[in-house]
């Protein structure tokens, strides 16, 4: 499990611009690369961490893809945001700072709601051990993206 977290987080600083002066200079079908392989990992610890049935796995991986599309629609809009943050950061302003403030809180609260919207999906499929264990390990992978993102986003001066 800790190898795929590293996966995990190598991707993660991958998929972010290095520099925050400059704006990213890979091109679009790498990301896309990119982004398949950290999405593939993250489905890979899943797999190996929620200890499913056959019965269990027929069930949840459908719930599971289609929570994944709308997670990853976050993802993106989070990638935007530290674009933007990364394009204006040499000469940002308090009405810039203001709307990717607004921006980073709005998506935050489209990830609880999301969160909460697919815990009864979940739990149709799964007991609720079995929910809380896979919402653990969706937790873990997006403290070890959020921890890796902190280290590389500079604080606004």
């Amino acid at each position: 499990m800790k190898s795929v977290f590293v996966a995990i987080s190598i991707c993660a600083a991958v998929i972010l611009p290095a520099s925050f002066a400059e704006a990213q200079d890979k091109p679009a079908d790498n990301m896309d690369i990119i982004r398949d392989k950290v999405r593939a990992d993250k489905k890979l610890m899943i797999a190996m961490n929620m200890e499913l049935t056959e019965t269990e796995a027929k069930a949840f991986w459908p719930v599971y893809e289609k929570y994944q599309n709308e997670w990853n629609d976050l993802a993106e809009r989070t990638v935007r945001m530290i674009e933007d943050y990364a394009k204006s950061y040499n000469f940002m302003t308090n009405e810039k700072a203001g709307k990717l403030l607004d921006e980073y809180l709005a998506i935050e609260c489209d990830r609880t709601t999301l969160f909460k919207s697919y815990m009864p999906e979940f739990r149709k499929v799964l007991s609720d051990r079995k929910v809380a264990r896979y919402y653990q390990i969706e937790n873990k992978i997006q403290s070890v993206i959020n921890y890796e993102l902190a280290k590389q986003i500079p604080l606004v001066e």
